[in-house]
């Protein structure tokens, strides 16, 4: 029963960190309908931002962490405005988009294998790491309780914005309809950065921990694959989809390795992708949806 718990727990911090990177895919795709390959370069650059400001200045990590929320979320914008906006102003086919997402991708990866060189690097311990009994029956990290806290909190202030901003429900008419959206009055162009810009900041969030749970390279954007299978799972452009997914997987990742071995966890996840898309294609909570033309 302690284990059981302590791996719920593990499983619940771990889920709660594939959600923030999950949301960015679902929000990207919600409104252009292709999934962005470069959103795992945003967490490294968040990662990094986040190291080099601890390392260098010695700021404290509120600091750091909002330097690397404002530098991911305008990489990007950039990114958005460089690679894709030029795609998406002379084609509607979203293929294009992806195969450009994967471009940037690569390109990130090596910038900073060139800027910052390919070894790993750890993250001052910032984070506090103390173990925390819960219920007198399990114990867990104060990481990972303050990792779950942490994206609550994104995740909840991520839904304000949707349901209470003048943005948010710009956002919400853009993913029934984009076109349709524009012609009401909508500047897409600026909806498409702040889109880019969130997806970006939640992407940072997620980068810090990751780089504190593990160690920060970069590669580590590749991990941001597990974040798209729930994505996958929950339904690409449904952002309580994302949620859902991502608690689901990071919940198969840590009882995986807790009962049965920590060699399976990959071999559970995509066999959970595979399942999906044999049952239920289009995820738990996603619509069949055609592409826009």
């Amino acid at each position: 029963m302690q284990t059981l718990l302590q791996q719920i727990i593990n499983g619940l911090s771990l889920g709660s960190v594939y959600a923030l990177i999950a949301v960015g895919y679902s929000l990207v795709y919600s409104i252009l309908l292709f999934s962005n390959f470069a959103h795992g370069g945003f967490l490294v650059i968040g990662g990094y931002i986040c190291y080099f400001i601890l390392r260098t200045a010695g700021a404290n990590i509120w600091v750091a962490g909002l330097a690397a929320m404002l530098g991911a979320g305008i990489s990007a914008i950039l990114t958005e405005r460089i690679a894709y906006k030029p795609i998406r102003e002379r084609t509607n086919i979203t293929l294009y988009l992806l195969i450009a997402s994967m471009g940037m991708s690569i390109v990130i990866e090596n910038i900073f294998v060139i800027l910052a060189g390919g070894r790993f690097r750890a993250l001052p311990p910032v984070i506090p790491t103390k173990p925390v009994n819960v219920l007198g029956v399990a114990t867990t990290s104060m990481f990972d309780i303050l990792s779950l806290v942490t994206a609550v909190v994104f995740l909840g202030c991520l839904q304000l914005f949707l349901t209470r901003t003048k943005w948010g429900l710009a956002i919400r008419a853009a993913a029934y309809d984009l076109r349709v959206a524009g012609l009401m009055g909508v500047n897409v162009n600026r909806l498409v950065s702040i889109v880019f810009f969130v997806a970006g900041v939640l992407a940072a969030v997620g980068g810090i921990f990751l780089s504190a749970r593990y160690t920060l390279y970069p590669q580590l954007g590749l991990i941001t694959i597990k974040a798209f299978i729930a994505a996958v799972i929950g339904g690409l452009g449904s952002l309580p989809g994302a949620v859902v997914g991502s608690l689901i997987l990071g919940l198969a990742e840590m009882l995986t390795a807790g009962f049965i071995s920590s060699q399976m966890r990959d071999l559970v996840v995509f066999l959970l992708l595979i399942v999906t898309l044999l049952i239920r294609p289009s995820g738990l909570f996603g619509k069949e949806v055609k592409e826009k033309v």
